[in-house]
Order: structure tokens, then sequence, then C-alpha cells
């Protein structure tokens, strides 16, 4: 005998979750430049990537068994995947941010971050609203005039390699970044958040020191000091960003997901007004606020609530 009805909507519980913590971990992300830009007197950015990594797996073990109230469960393979592809994202990004531009590498790797939506259409049938391809389309062009003019040099102690050969680094790593996005989103259906990104960070220490001795770099700072910045990143990059994100995927959609974390950008160009005095030009906030209202307006745009009955 049916008691009663129950109407709950998946939609709902996951309305102001999944998506605030999406976009708190792209703002969380969007220092990682700045510490990598920071960091490069004292390690290379492949052993910068490696530390990051190192520095985060005992707080992420720490957060998932508290949360499980006990060890995280066996990892699947797609979370071998996703962390294959994101340290391949980073190894990449960082080698292209030496030869092209900061705008070049940072705007092109968020195209990866944004056309991730098309990619979840295809493969996991998560198909976007009609806002969602205007959203992107004014990300994107946000992103593009925030970058592009900006001050449009390299990394300190950038290589004579033309400048093209960074670029298709980035394109490459934007393409790493799509597929981890969709890995970790898929390694989500089966562990939760902060398991899979403790499994994921324990993935990317493994291949990352694989990085770190095929570019011939030293694991180890001259000084200790020099462990101040891998230790930064880890905690706000690699804890409170990629884990706001890995978690946030498990309830949102992919498409969404993607584009909320180009908000990367803004908050580089703003931190690198605070700490490097390079202030944005008219035209860059101009990008910044239609970065923001791509955001805002792919919110708008989420699928409809659906309702389950439990008896």
């Amino acid at each position: 005998m049916t008691v009663g009805t129950k109407l709950i909507s998946a939609t709902d519980q996951n309305r102001w979750s999944g998506p605030p913590m999406v976009l708190v971990g792209g703002i969380c992300i969007g220092f990682a430049p700045i510490g990598l830009r920071l960091g490069l007197d004292d390690l290379g950015p492949q052993a910068i990537a490696f530390w990051r990594y190192v520095f985060a797996l005992p707080i992420l073990f720490a957060l998932a068994c508290i949360a499980n109230k006990g060890f995280p469960r066996k990892p699947n393979r797609f979370v071998v995947l996703a962390g294959i592809c994101f340290t391949c994202n980073i190894a990449l990004w960082h080698w292209g941010l030496e030869i092209t531009s900061v705008a070049n590498a940072t705007f092109l790797v968020n195209c990866g971050n944004a056309l991730v939506g098309f990619a979840a259409w295809l493969f996991l049938g998560e198909r976007p609203a009609r806002i969602w391809f205007f959203a992107i389309l004014i990300a994107l062009s946000g992103a593009a005039i925030l970058t592009r003019y900006g001050t449009g040099t390299p990394m300190p102690g950038a290589s004579d390699i033309p400048a093209y050969y960074g670029d298709l680094l980035a394109v490459a790593a934007a393409v790493f970044v799509g597929l981890y996005m969709l890995s970790a989103k898929l390694a989500c259906r089966t562990l939760r958040g902060l398991e899979t990104i403790f499994w994921i960070t324990a993935v990317e220490i493994c291949v990352a020191a694989l990085f770190v001795l095929g570019s011939g770099e030293s694991f180890m700072p001259q000084q200790v000091t020099g462990f101040q910045i891998p230790l930064f990143l880890a905690l706000a990059v690699q804890v409170a960003g990629q884990g706001l994100i890995v978690v946030g995927l498990g309830k949102t959609p992919a498409g969404i997901a993607g584009l909320l974390v180009v908000v990367q950008p803004v908050v580089a160009a703003a931190a690198a007004w605070l700490l490097f005095s390079e202030p944005l030009t008219i035209i860059q906030i101009c990008g910044a606020m239609l970065i923001l209202s791509g955001i805002w307006l792919v919110q708008q745009g989420r699928p409809t609530t659906k309702t389950y009955t439990v008896d």
C-alpha cells in the first residue's frame, strides 16, 4: 500500500551546490599562473607541478577519510585516465608558457575548458540548453579580449624557440583539460568527489615525476624556501581549486562546469594587477565583464527540473 508520495528534484538539490563549487574552484585555479611565475626562480615548471601534487596528497587523504568515515574506496579506471590527462595538461601548459606569451597559452587552454560541453554532448549525452551556445560565445570572446590585450610576453626565462610551438603546446593542453573534465565526471559516478580528487592526485604524482625526469629539471630547490610556492599551489589550487571542481562536477553538467572554469583569466589578470603592478586596460576590463556575463548567462540555461516519485 502506498503510504504517501514525495517529490524529489535532483536538479533543485544540486542547483545551489554543484555550480557554485565549480565556480569557486575556478577562482582558486586562477592563481596557478601567478604561483608559477613566482616560483620559477627556485624550481622548474615541471618540478613545481610535482611538488604541488605531493604536498596536496596527505591533505586530500585526510579530507577523504573524514568525508567517508574511513579509508577511500578503490579507484576506478576513469580516475587513472583523469590523473594522466590533467598531468599532461599542466606539463604542456607550463612548457608552453616558457615559449609563447602568457596571453596565448591562457586563452588556448581555456578554450579546452569551455568546449568540454561539446564533448559531453557527444559522449555523455548531456545536451546543453540553447542559451549555452550564446554563453560560450560571449565568454570565449571575453577571454580572447582579456588575454590578447595583455602584456603579450612569455614567462621570465623563456626560450628562443618560435612562439607558435608554444601555441601548439597550449592547444594540446586544451585537449587534455577537456578529457580531464570528462574523465573526472565519469569517475565521480562511482566515487565521492574527495575520493576522486585524492586518487587523481596520486596518479598525478607518478606521471609528474616522469615529466621532471624527462625534462632534466631538479626535483629539489637550492633552498628550503623554494618549497613555499608549491605549498601555496597545493593548498589554494590543488586542494581548494581542483577539489571543489571535482566535487562540483558530480552535481553539474560538464558543459556548464567547463564554462564556469573560464573565470580563471579574470582572477589571474586581477591578481597580476595587484601583485605585479600590471593594470588592466579598459578593453581588458570589458573582456572580463564579457566572461562574467557568459558565466551568469549559462546559469540561466540549466536543465529544467526533473521530479521523481518515491512511494
